[in-house]
């Protein structure tokens, strides 16, 4: 099986990112990062995908909008993280 593409949304200088992406590295997981600092059309898309976020990260797996830096450590430690992970 192969992995469902991870995409994350991240700022320059962000705790939270940082550590959401520790946890991806950690399982070895390969994601795509889009660093939106300054805006632009990565940040749009971002918010076309998720209207309601205004923080970041934003984690994708596949389509599924997973949320931000807690929600990706909650499903970690309800043991669903690596099930999504290889739908």
């Amino acid at each position: 099986m192969s992995q469902p593409e991870v995409t994350i949304y991240t700022k320059f200088g962000c705790g939270f990112c940082a550590r959401a992406k520790r946890l991806l590295d950690s399982k070895d997981v390969q994601y795509t990062e889009h660093d939106i600092t300054f805006g632009g059309e990565k940040r749009d898309e971002m918010l076309s995908r998720a209207p309601a976020a205004r923080t970041v990260p934003q984690i994708f797996i596949g389509d599924m909008h997973v949320g931000g830096s807690d929600d990706l450590a909650a499903l970690e430690s309800q043991g669903k993280l690596d099930e999504m992970l290889t739908a």
